[in-house]
């Protein structure tokens, strides 16, 4: 059986920030922080094995449930970040992108985030995506609250023309998706856009994920045959 290509579009649910900082008796938040340089790592093996899409999975839409202090420290994390990485993106052809419920956050880190997505846009030829405040659901509601805007007549609705309505359209749908931590859920992400994904877990807490993590997920995909609901007889045929 011949490999699989890479894929395309990877996803990962970057789990553990918290977990790690406990085990080592730090403040969460420095278990955000170190996230951040994960992020970089992950960014980079994707950006050197070709991978065109590269979607993170940041901030949900429950996440503002969790304490004040640590929610103002994410923003602040998220907002020194973009600023930080922002000149080097664009330098290497890596266009930013964002995911989400946008519009409720702080008209300064939603301007700022605007100014990066035009700075990077020009002659990209990666995209990193990054879901914040970002729930699957409200997602897929939020398309259809804009076609019934739009007017559309949606007893006529079919998928393509809702997909063009998500968050992230214009992305193809992710061949992978990751998720650290060792755990098994999906937690919102992607719901639409997953549903022919590849899955990987891993053990490994995020702030700990690095080359080596990424490669065994890119292996394992390779392994696996992409069936998307049919019979294994008919994907031999369609090798053929």
């Amino acid at each position: 059986m011949s490999q699989l290509p890479p894929p395309e579009h990877i996803a990962i649910i970057m789990d553990g920030n918290s977990r790690w900082a406990r085990e080592r008796l730090l403040p969460r938040v420095m278990g955000h922080k170190a996230g951040i340089e994960a992020i970089r790592r992950a960014a980079e093996a994707a950006n050197q094995r070709g991978i065109r899409v590269l979607t993170l999975y940041a901030f949900s839409t429950e996440n503002w449930s969790r304490p004040k202090d640590e929610v103002d420290a994410l923003m602040s994390l998220f907002s020194e970040t973009i600023r930080r990485e922002v000149d080097e993106l664009a330098r290497r052809g890596i266009e930013l992108r964002f995911s989400g419920r946008i519009h409720e956050l702080s008209p300064a880190l939603q301007d700022q985030m605007r100014q990066a997505s035009e700075r990077t846009r020009v002659s990209s030829r990666a995209i990193l995506n990054i879901a914040i405040n970002y729930g699957g659901r409200i997602e897929i509601v939020d398309a259809v609250r804009e076609l019934a805007g739009e007017g559309a007549d949606l007893t006529q609705l079919d998928e393509a023309r809702l997909a063009a309505h998500l968050y992230t359209r214009g992305l193809p749908d992710p061949d992978l998706v990751i998720r650290t931590a060792g755990e098994m859920r999906l937690s919102n992400f992607l719901l639409w856009q997953a549903a022919y994904s590849e899955f990987h877990c891993t053990p490994t807490l995020w702030p700990d994920f690095g080359e080596a993590d990424f490669d065994e997920a890119l292996a394992a995909y390779q392994r696996r045959v992409r069936r998307f609901g049919a019979r294994p007889e008919e994907i031999s045929n369609r090798g053929r």
